[in-house]
């Protein structure tokens, strides 16, 4: 009798050992970021398909994004894009691995091939994912559209940036972003935001059917890429490393094979 309770004991102490390690296992999954930047990393871009079923994609698919846009194989095209931008409230979120600023409300939209993507959040990566000609940029912004009614649902406008003159629309978020250095999650109200302060430049740009740049490397994607080059302040930039240092004191993925895919430039007044 004596033996079977020690036997018992032992059984429920294993179990409890078991039961609190297994706790403390999934609190420190909880506790960290799903994906990294770093090449060497378990977590790193070469590692992003592998992490989840649903994230097969980021190393199997055909039309992967970044790439870079080569003059020598772009086609021109006259077809303007038309952005219809309101004004609209705002916050400001520490995403870990990127800085974003995202609309709540109807923020306007961009008109693609007649079809309406409405403005959700823009983003910024340093130094930029694509590249133009293999020239690599201090930055890059993306402005995410979205319409879960369209055959290719998201819409990307991307706006490469080198360093020079600061630029003014990001010099407003400065207070905010400088609030939540290192703090993933934190959210700032912005207050009311109209997108068009955002100058895109130019409205010439490199138009290709791409995939998103992050995880789950979603395909089907729009990037509209404009080939005006803004001007960032290297002050600019470092705060936007500052502000995710502990996630990701480089943003940007790897550049992706092209695989054949067209690249046009849509430049207006220009013939096909």
């Amino acid at each position: 009798m004596r033996q079977q309770r020690y036997l018992s004991v032992l059984v429920l102490f294993y179990f409890v050992l078991f039961f609190f390690a297994t706790s403390i296992r999934a609190q420190e999954v909880e506790d960290e970021r799903e994906f990294d930047y770093a090449v060497k990393s378990e977590k790193g871009p070469r590692m992003w398909g592998k992490m989840k079923k649903e994230w097969e994609a980021c190393n199997s698919g055909e039309m992967q994004s970044p790439i870079d846009l080569s003059n020598e194989r772009v086609r021109i095209i006259r077809k303007p894009e038309k952005r219809n931008y309101k004004l609209c409230n705002a916050t400001v979120k520490n995403r870990g691995h990127d800085i974003s600023l995202q609309w709540h409300g109807d923020a306007g939209s961009v008109l693609i091939n007649g079809t309406e993507y409405p403005l959700q959040q823009a983003h910024w990566h340093s130094p930029s994912e694509h590249t133009v000609n293999g020239r690599r940029y201090a930055m890059e912004m993306h402005m995410v559209h979205l319409n879960q009614n369209a055959t290719n649902k998201i819409a990307v406008i991307g706006v490469l940036y080198k360093f020079g003159k600061p630029d003014k629309f990001l010099s407003k978020l400065i207070r905010n972003i400088s609030s939540m250095i290192d703090k993933k999650d934190d959210v700032k109200n912005a207050g009311m935001i109209n997108p068009r302060e955002i100058k895109i430049g130019s409205r010439k740009y490199y138009r290709y059917l791409g995939s998103l740049t992050v995880p789950p490397c979603t395909e089907g994607v729009i990037w509209s890429i404009k080939k005006k080059v803004r001007t960032i302040s290297r002050d600019q930039v470092k705060l936007l490393r500052e502000a995710v240092h502990d996630y990701a004191a480089s943003n940007a993925r790897p550049m992706q094979p092209l695989n054949k895919r067209p690249v046009y430039l849509m430049a207006p007044g220009a013939t096909a």
